[in-house]
């Protein structure tokens, strides 16, 4: 028994067993159907023999299904920056958090891609309830960040979630992916929370707080979609943020939100990956005595870089400029492009509704905003 063993995913000798036992599932059957349209089910049964790693099905299977969505719903990926990585180093991506399933894939896809160190990324245990989600997660090397625990639990829960992750990083020579924040970004503000860096800290011991970051080999990553494709689903929780009331989940709205997702247009999406944090640490340990204040300017360094390359679309400029009724931003979208934004606008959401109206276009016009204190 090793004391990761309710958050880590599969061991590559317990992959085939795991696969077999969802082989036939009905959500297995439809995401192999979208993933291979021209194959029948005794193909990818009979393929599913000889996966016996994460890194064959990862291969053979899941590389295949983001492809398929790209290819389905979307205008094309591109990138920038993974040309500066090393393709024998892992890292620790700090990522902009949009999309519960498509972030963490658009990232190992393209390190695929690239021949660079695919990620063991975490996920909440709360999007993974149902037994074949909880599966296909550990298949594709997904570990579990335990919500929802009393205080005393979730303390243990994150230094044991800490010293993994040092494990992987350190010991396996695995790369992680990990959110900036718990949740994703609703309202295009993208924010690092100090209780993620803390949570990584808790594995420090007694290294000096700069030592240790800087063995974490910390690249912040900048994820944009030219469409968000949950967006309408993001609107019920920032209203009733506006209205100061507690928003409660509906039972499969995780799931849905999942599925909106993948399959929701996107069309454009672009992953930058920022330069490796280092002499950083260093600044901050030296400018600052305080721990929390250390830790307060690493979000903030973590943020200026994924601020600071995170690819504009014409829809953001689109979107402030009819939140604040200017044409500022006019020479960044044609007005086909502006007339079809509108057009997306009206089909999903109340546009009559002045506050939701301003919600909408505010998640898209915020990053806007905050590049602009960069410039």
């Amino acid at each position: 028994m090793s004391k990761f063993d309710d958050i880590r995913p599969f061991y590559d000798h317990e992959v085939n067993d795991a696969l077999q036992s969802i082989a036939k599932h009905p959500m297995m059957k439809a995401l192999m159907r979208f993933t291979f349209p021209d194959h029948d089910e005794e193909f990818w049964l009979k393929e599913f023999t000889n996966i016996h790693s994460i890194s064959d099905f990862q291969h053979h299977f899941i590389s295949q299904t983001v492809r398929q969505i790209l290819k389905q719903s979307s205008e094309g990926l591109s990138t920038s920056g993974f040309d500066q990585l090393d393709k024998d180093a892992a890292y620790l991506f700090v990522s902009s958090h949009r999309d519960i399933v498509l972030d963490t894939s658009l990232l190992n896809l393209v390190l695929l891609d690239q021949g660079l160190i695919m990620t063991s990324s975490a996920i909440g245990d709360n999007l993974v309830h149902k037994k074949f989600l909880h599966v296909l997660a550990k298949l594709n090397r997904n570990f579990l960040v335990q919500r929802g625990l009393p205080i005393r639990e979730q303390l243990n829960s994150s230094k044991v979630m800490s010293e993994y992750i040092y494990d992987l990083l350190t010991k396996e020579n695995r790369s992680v992916w990990i959110a900036q924040r718990e949740g994703r970004t609703k309202d295009g503000n993208d924010a690092t929370q100090q209780g993620v860096l803390k949570m990584l800290a808790m594995a420090a011991g007694e290294q000096p707080l700069n030592d240790f970051f800087k063995t974490l080999k910390i690249v912040p990553l900048s994820i944009s979609y030219e469409y968000d494709p949950t967006d309408v689903l993001k609107m019920p929780q920032l209203m009733a943020k506006s209205r100061n009331e507690l928003y409660v989940k509906e039972k499969d709205e995780d799931f849905m939100t999942m599925l909106s997702g993948v399959l929701g247009q996107k069309k454009r999406i672009h992953l930058h990956a920022g330069q490796v944090l280092n002499t950083e640490f260093d600044e901050i340990v030296s400018k600052f005595d305080n721990k929390n204040k250390q830790l307060q300017a690493i979000a903030q360094v973590i943020d200026d870089s994924i601020i600071e390359n995170y690819k504009l679309w014409p829809t953001n400029f689109i979107a402030y400029d009819l939140l604040n009724g200017t044409n500022k931003y006019s020479d960044y979208y044609t007005e086909d492009e502006k007339m079809l934004f509108g057009r997306r606008m009206e089909m999903r959401i109340d546009i009559s509704d002045s506050v939701l109206k301003q919600s909408f276009l505010a998640m898209y016009a915020n990053p806007v905003i905050n590049k602009m204190k960069y410039l």
